[in-house]
């Protein structure tokens, strides 16, 4: 049962990053110059790229990792919707924090937190923080889904090699 929660949180990390993405794609950050980018260009930056397909890839294996760690993780407390989105929304704030605020600012060069401490980056901060607990909402939903859809499949083969209709 384990691996099943594995999968289905990565197929659900695959779902949530895909709509956090698109969110990404739309919304830009300030450059020193005084220009915009991307977010999705900037994520490219941290493997010294600018390329969105760049962005995308990385985003996407991102997001696959970190859902299959929720499978993982927090999986086997999730019985329903309503502790998919507590927990999904849980992880997104988490994942905020360490990803959008401490991992993504040090991987670009600049100290942990810059985007709260840089007034210009303030409102990136809050785009992230939006995106990343839209990602755990849709996380937490699409995890329920797809793992009670795998567990009835098992239930019903189960009972099916016991002669069982």
């Amino acid at each position: 049962m384990n691996g099943s929660r594995i999968v289905a949180g990565v197929v659900a990390g695959l779902l949530a990053g895909l709509i956090f993405g698109l969110g990404m794609q739309i919304m830009t950050a300030p450059t020193p110059d005084g220009g915009q980018i991307p977010m999705m260009a900037m994520v490219a930056m941290i493997l010294g790229s600018e390329s969105l397909a760049v962005g995308w890839l990385y985003h996407l294996f991102n997001s696959a990792v970190i859902g299959a760690i929720f499978g993982w993780f927090p999986g086997n407390r999730i019985h329903n919707y309503t502790t998919g989105l507590g927990w999904g929304a849980l992880y997104g704030f988490a994942w905020w924090i360490l990803g959008g605020l401490i991992l993504m600012p040090l991987l670009l060069g600049m100290p942990a937190f810059a985007p709260l401490m840089m007034a210009e980056m303030q409102p990136v901060a809050l785009g992230s923080l939006v995106g990343h607990l839209v990602y755990g909402l849709v996380l937490g939903i699409a995890y329920v889904w797809l793992h009670q859809r795998a567990a009835g499949r098992q239930r019903m083969y189960s009972q099916e090699s016991l002669g069982r209709p």
